[in-house]
């Protein structure tokens, strides 16, 4: 029996609320440029063994599909996502975006459950649940973000370089971070066919704009337990489709950081690094040919 092959590498950027519809436009335009203008033999490698993907705004979104259809690689696909929809396809639902035109207009990815999305609007792990649903019925890729919110207590400190001052790396307890974490997967997939593929954003919350990042060895840790939840086993399907689940870290991340979390982890979910198109390459480059 064969064995599965590993899954693809994904990596890509989510632009917020940053951008004006103009920037967006330049900015597809520059990314354009700039990959078109890779070796040959690193496009292929990207190719190969990596996804590539972007989340604007709503209201530029539309463009950057048409602008991606038209001029990107016809070697290296640029998958869209939206940074969010309503749980419903239609509807009295003033304001809400719907899952089904998303995915009539070309829209291959949904990001759901981002932190920012749980403190400023009150979603939950069942709003989420209900916006899975949604994207799966509409062939939509649910890209779940996920961590938990407190940094869990330091079990250990240890010296990473002798030749420093002695400042060492913080050993957390990975365990305690589960609990939440755990809860957020299980019950964002509750209503998701075992055989339809999810892609999971790892990023602790206490970790944004904090002065220190969550280290490598934390991060690889937390991964290696998510993979083992009940609620992930038999997501495969009966293909043993090792794209069902991707697992991303969804942090603080920039070029060379994916080396370091490579064994466990398939990508990086990036934020205002990546918006600059030059280093978004960069790193597009590391990942796929890492």
């Amino acid at each position: 029996m064969t064995p599965p092959s590993p899954p693809r590498r994904l990596i890509g950027v989510s632009t917020k609320m940053y951008f004006s519809f103009a920037r967006t436009t330049e900015y597809i335009k520059t990314l354009h440029q700039l990959l078109s203008s890779l070796p040959s033999e690193t496009i292929s490698a990207i190719k190969d063994t990596t996804d590539v993907f972007v989340i604007p705004d709503h209201v530029s979104l539309v463009s950057v599909i048409q602008q991606l259809r038209t001029s990107s690689p016809s070697s290296l696909k640029v998958l869209v996502g939206a940074q969010d929809a309503y749980h419903e396809d239609a509807g009295a639902y003033t304001g809400e975006v719907s899952p089904a035109v998303l995915a009539e207009v070309g829209c291959s990815l949904l990001e759901l459950n981002h932190a920012e999305r749980r403190r400023l609007f009150g979603e939950t792990d069942e709003s989420t649940a209900l916006k899975v649903a949604a994207a799966s019925r509409n062939g939509l890729v649910p890209l779940i973000c996920v961590g938990e919110r407190n940094k869990p207590p330091v079990v250990s400190t240890t010296t990473l370089d002798t030749t420093t001052s002695g400042e060492g790396e913080e050993i957390l307890d990975v365990k305690a971070a589960l609990p939440e974490i755990h809860s957020q997967i299980s019950t964002a997939l509750s209503s998701l066919p075992a055989d339809s593929p999810v892609i999971l954003a790892y990023e602790p919350v206490w970790a944004i704009g904090a002065p220190a990042p969550a280290s490598p060895s934390y991060v690889v840790s937390v991964a290696r337990e998510i993979r083992k939840l009940d609620c992930l086993r038999g997501r495969g399907g009966s293909s043993g489709n090792s794209n069902n689940v991707r697992i991303l870290y969804g942090g603080s991340a920039g070029p060379g950081l994916f080396e370091h979390l490579k064994t466990d982890l398939d990508g990086l979910f990036l934020g205002r690094f990546a918006h600059d198109p030059e280093m978004f390459v960069k790193t597009i480059v590391e990942v796929g040919t890492a």
